[in-house]
């Protein structure tokens, strides 16, 4: 495989993961995005530790999707992150009934 077929290969799974983010997105309230992955989410819960002078963030997310090329599924009931770096919690619009 040339180093084209694999920049082509890995383009068209991005278009990919996009669309079917497009796709997910009306079916959570949360985006949450952190230095390593993005998320979507329905239940969000953060907590902040302290460890001397540093401060961690505990993240915990029910019902989720992680946005993750390599990954084969992508559906998840429950994620755990903890994290020295920012994150960054959305609460998405009501959807109109």
């Amino acid at each position: 495989m040339s180093a084209e077929d694999l920049e082509r290969y890995e383009t068209e799974i991005e278009l990919q993961l996009y669309q079917e983010y497009r796709a997910v997105l009306p079916m959570f309230r949360y985006v949450v995005e952190t230095e390593r992955r993005f998320y979507l989410a329905n239940d969000v819960k953060m907590e902040a530790h302290g460890e001397g002078a540093r401060t961690y963030f505990e993240i915990r997310l029910a019902d989720a999707w992680v946005w993750d090329m390599y990954r084969p599924a992508r559906f998840v009931s429950s994620v755990r992150v903890v994290t020295f770096k920012d994150v960054n919690v959305e609460e998405l619009p009501e959807k109109e009934l």
